[in-house]
């Protein structure tokens, strides 16, 4: 049951409408509410209804109609905005509804939605009477529709009848022509059986003799067509290994040569540092000088001690630097994030590389900066600086697994030197043969 609240006795809001309203009343309401939904403010509109406040009113009808009718039916303050915009805009079928008057021109299921927007006094029968109206009008309809149907199928079963007729008549004289027909055909087919039959004999015997030929054909092609895929397979698989082959031993020569040149070169480097550095001349040493003692005003073994390098002095970074063929792999993002990480990671690259580039000019050392390329969103549009390498490391790869692989690449011997916090980095360094450095040592060189 639909109830009305708000509103006293007389003017009809206290009226009770004891079952849903019909399709067509609904439909006409739904309308009414659309059209004069626009006129009004958002502030005037219910809450559930505000965003439909840019609606076209067909689109309105189509996508909040069932929101729009609970509103009318809940908000007595929404339905009397309506009711005032719909007054303005029919003001002759709301004065006679108020009135008390049915206008006898107008569609009853416009009357009764404009009723139950207003809700005048006896709103309710005039709803009911347009629902009965509706329905007698649906039943007429189809009663019509019906007698309609009911006469056109009849006439066509008429037609059917008589057109049964005159084809049974004619099927039956064509079925009088194809007994005489069948007749003749049947003393014409005995005497072509038994021409079909010798013709099968002989046809038997040549398909036997066809069916031998054809098996030993099939043999042999098979057995062809095996030796043919094997052999193919056989030479795919020589001209694989060929390749194979040719492949490794170009890039095994290829990279063993630069690993044993770049070997070559730090040895020759180093050879030469040490006699420059030493400047003995060959025949000066004899074997008891050799001997590790301490002899009267020198230093003993302890004093050396306490004047070496600590581990967090960055002199120690500078030594290892001025080793022959030395190169420094620098962990970028674990050294930028322990110096200055408030910084944007764009500025922290730029900046580290710009110290590095620096530090490069002034020992001779190779750089290479690794940077995780994890990171990053989009490819980065960097110029690497004079004097450095920089590598982002590939999807699915860590920055310290790829400086594993860097250290891994070089050839025993050569002086490495990798600066990182990261324990297991340093560890994994170590254990290939690089030299770890903490981020701070780095850092405090740079500064």
């Amino acid at each position: 049951m639909v109830e009305s609240a708000g509103g006293g006795p007389g003017d009809g809001t206290a009226e009770v409408l004891d079952r849903p309203l019909s399709d067509g009343v609904r439909r006409r309401v739904v309308a009414i509410v659309s059209e004069c939904f626009g006129k009004l403010t958002v502030a005037e509109l219910p809450a559930q209804l505000r965003q439909y406040a840019r609606f076209a009113p067909n689109r309105r009808a189509k996508f909040a109609g069932n929101a729009m009718a609970a509103a009318l039916e809940t908000d007595t303050l929404f339905r009397q905005r309506i009711g005032e915009k719909f007054r303005a805009a029919q003001p002759e079928l709301a004065g006679v509804l108020e009135a008390g008057s049915v206008p006898a021109a107008v569609d009853p299921l416009d009357v009764a939605a404009a009723a139950y927007v207003l809700r005048p006094a006896g709103w309710v029968k005039l709803v009911t009477a347009a629902g009965e109206e509706a329905q007698r009008a649906d039943a007429e309809r189809a009663d019509e529709e019906s007698r309609a149907e009911l006469e056109r199928l009849r006439a066509e079963l008429d037609r059917a009848r008589e057109h049964t007729r005159t084809e049974t008549e004619r099927l039956r004289g064509e079925l009088e022509s194809a007994k005489r027909d069948l007749e003749s055909l049947n003393r014409k087919l005995r005497s072509a059986q038994s021409d079909v039959r010798r013709g099968e004999a002989a046809l038997r015997k040549a398909q036997g003799e066809m069916d031998a030929v054809r098996a030993e054909a099939g043999t042999r092609v098979s057995a062809a067509e095996s030796e043919s895929r094997r052999l193919k397979a056989r030479l795919g698989e020589a001209e694989a290994a060929l390749e194979a082959t040719r492949k490794a031993a170009r890039e095994g020569r290829s990279v063993e040569d630069m690993r044993v040149r770049l070997l070559l070169d730090t040895l020759l480097e180093a050879t030469q540092g040490l006699r420059r550095e030493l400047a003995l001349p060959p025949v000066s040493v004899r074997p008891a000088e050799t001997v590790d003692a301490v002899e009267p005003g020198r230093m003993t073994p302890k004093d050396i001690a306490a004047r070496a390098l600590s581990e967090h002095d960055p002199a120690i970074l500078d030594q290892l630097l001025a080793l022959p063929q030395a190169h420094l792999v620098v962990d970028g993002y674990n050294v930028t994030k322990t110096g200055y990480p408030q910084m944007p990671l764009e500025k922290q690259r730029l900046r580290l590389l710009g110290q590095l580039s620096a530090l490069a000019a002034q020992t001779g050392a190779e750089v290479t900066c690794v940077f995780d390329g994890a990171e990053l969103a989009a490819p980065v549009l960097l110029a690497p600086p004079r004097g450095v390498r920089v590598l982002f490391s590939k999807p699915g790869v860590t920055a310290d697994e790829l400086i594993r692989q860097l250290v891994r690449a070089e050839p025993p011997g050569r002086p490495v030197i990798v600066a990182s916090t990261d324990r297991e980095v340093a560890d994994g360094v170590a254990r290939a043969g690089a030299r770890p450095v903490a981020s701070a040592v780095l850092l405090k060189r740079l500064s």
